[in-house]
Order: C-alpha cells, then structure tokens, then sequence
C-alpha cells in the first residue's frame, strides 16, 4: 500500500508542475509578444533584446519538453502503466520516480538507450527479438 500512496503524492507533484509550465509558458509567450511589438531603441538594445528571445524560446523549449513529460506521465496513470518501465515492463523503483516522476524506464533500459542510442521502441523491439523463438539455419 505505502508504493500506491507514493504514487498518488507524485501525481499530486505532477499535476501542480504541470499547472506550473502551463503558466509559465503562456507568460513566456505572453511576453515574447510584448517584446516583439515594441520598437527597439538602438542597436545595442536590438542585440539584447534578441539575445533574451533566445535564451527565452531555449527555456520555453525545454519547458515544453518537460510539459509532455509530465503529460506522458499522468496519461500513464490513467491507463494503469505509471510506474513500469515501458521496455522491459519491470517495476521502476520509487527512488527513481521521487527523483524523476515523469520516468518512463527503470535505470538499466535507460543507461542501455543513452549508451546505445536507440529509443525506447527500437530497444523495445530488439528485447522482443531476443525473447522469441531462434531459428537456427544447419543446412
């Protein structure tokens, strides 16, 4: 009972970063649009100003990745798989998801992808490979 208590906090967790990003992406949005109606004082000013759109459409980006994270995961939830590794289907460790709540693979898939460079339905797809029948050719 203490893991499904565990999950329902992080969904808690996860719901609230997501309100969070939410937010702060429409400001972020919000604000690019002020800057871009607003006529820029010198070249100096031109370069700054452009400067900060960049750094800010960098955070946005990352934000949004993050937001689908989360997304991901609270639909994960739903269905029932929050929590199991979607390659290998074992349980990840509640460490991990305290850590990571939007963690979709228990650590060892994820030093295999990131070693390897596979994605996750790739790696998946090979375990499945492996675990069926071998024809051996002895002609």
């Amino acid at each position: 009972m203490a893991r499904k208590d565990a999950l329902l906090n992080l969904r808690s967790i996860l719901v609230r970063r997501r309100d969070a990003l939410r937010n702060a992406l429409a400001g972020d949005l919000t604000l690019l649009r002020e800057l871009r109606s607003e006529s820029p004082g010198d070249v100096m000013d031109a370069a700054y100003d452009s400067a900060q759109d960049e750094i800010s459409s960098q955070l946005a980006e990352v934000e949004s990745r993050e937001l689908a994270s989360i997304e991901n995961a609270l639909d994960r939830m739903k269905s029932g798989h929050y929590g199991l590794c979607e390659v290998c289907n074992s349980r990840i460790p509640m460490a991990r998801l305290n850590a990571l709540p939007y963690a979709t693979m228990c650590i060892g898939c994820q030093r295999d992808v990131e070693r390897t460079g596979y994605s996750p339905a790739s790696r998946r797809e090979e375990q499945e490979e492996m675990s069926g029948d071998v024809e051996l050719d002895v002609s």
